[in-house]
């Protein structure tokens, strides 16, 4: 069995959740296996294409989980993207739509600086909204942004149109 196939088979189903008519894909059986977390992370890292990465950047709050060991493993530092006010240093803020309102997330003013190579990690591609409120940020730092990165994308809901004109690499697709 290939490492995709096996996370693809550790990655839980649950009906209903957060509400009614949802399926949530469960990654925590994938988080308390070693061997299945060891190979997530192997096969974000290799998205990276060996180009150098200065930073990590994360996606409150699944996000930080995979962004945090891909930074460890390529040398780099880790730059958390949280719901606003959470961070407690100045920061640059961008909104996204939500199915019912609006969101705001917050980036550090000097978490990235001009022209370092960044990859952007997040568990997880839906509608794509707060994947480009990251994305917005960054380019407003002047970061040089090597790749977007999720572990599972969830083609049906188009997320990846949002963000066209960066390299997009999913590990797993339903």
């Amino acid at each position: 069995m290939s490492a995709t196939e096996a996370l693809k088979n550790a990655i839980r189903d649950v009906a209903d959740f957060p509400k009614a008519g949802i399926v949530f894909k469960d990654i925590t059986p994938i988080l308390a296996n070693a061997a299945l977390f060891r190979s997530s992370i192997d096969l974000l890292c290799a998205t990276s294409g060996g180009q150098k990465i200065d930073k990590v950047v994360g996606i409150d709050a699944r996000g930080f989980i995979f962004a945090s060991a891909v930074a460890d493993r390529l040398g780099a530092g880790f730059v958390p993207v949280r719901k606003k006010g959470k961070l407690p240093w100045k920061t640059h803020q961008a909104s996204y739509s939500l199915e019912y309102g609006e969101s705001i997330v917050e980036l550090h003013q000097d978490a990235i600086s001009l022209g370092e190579n960044v990859l952007l990690v997040d568990d997880l591609l839906a509608t794509g909204g707060t994947a480009a409120a990251a994305v917005k940020l960054l380019d407003e730092l002047g970061a040089n942004l090597i790749g977007i990165s999720f572990l599972i994308e969830l083609s049906f809901l188009k997320g990846r149109e949002k963000l066209t004109g960066h390299p997009i690499q999913s590990i797993l697709t339903y």
